[in-house]
């Protein structure tokens, strides 16, 4: 992974649309296989691509929790504790196809939506795209600082 972004600030310096940060996720079959053994979930669609393809797949493709957690991970660096998250949501907008040999990227970015001072929280706002399409729609973190 390849990444940039600011360290974690405090919620009074933050303004919407401020950036947190950009990651890029490599992902490859050796990946999907140490996520399906993690994660318990074999289905045969991340790693057959001639059942991939026979259920309309273009090939293999990565696990949809795999490519949530890579993209929330993001936040977690940013705010230095996977704890601070207390809520992230997202919906599944495309696959992610992994081809047999090499790699595929995930594009992430991650900007401040909206701050609830009262709360003390961020609501951070993802996007995260393959093959310059959107993987993931309405991604979004909220973050207590």
């Amino acid at each position: 992974m390849t990444e940039q972004g600011p360290g974690r600030p405090s919620l009074a310096s933050l303004s919407v649309g401020d950036a947190v940060g950009s990651r890029t996720v490599e992902v490859d079959r050796a990946r999907l296989v140490r996520y399906a053994g993690a994660s318990g979930d074999f289905n045969p669609i991340h790693w057959n691509d001639e059942l991939a393809r026979g259920v309309g797949l273009p090939g293999v493709i990565a696990h949809g929790m795999f490519t949530m957690a890579a993209a929330v991970a993001l936040v977690e660096d940013w705010a230095g504790d996977p704890g601070a998250v207390v809520d992230y949501q997202t919906r599944f907008t495309r696959p992610v196809p992994v081809p047999a040999t090499g790699v595929t990227t995930i594009e992430v970015s991650a900007v401040v939506g909206a701050l609830d001072p009262d709360a003390g929280t961020v609501r951070v706002d993802l996007t995260a795209t393959c093959e310059g399409a959107r993987v993931l729609g309405k991604s979004q973190a909220v973050v207590r600082l």
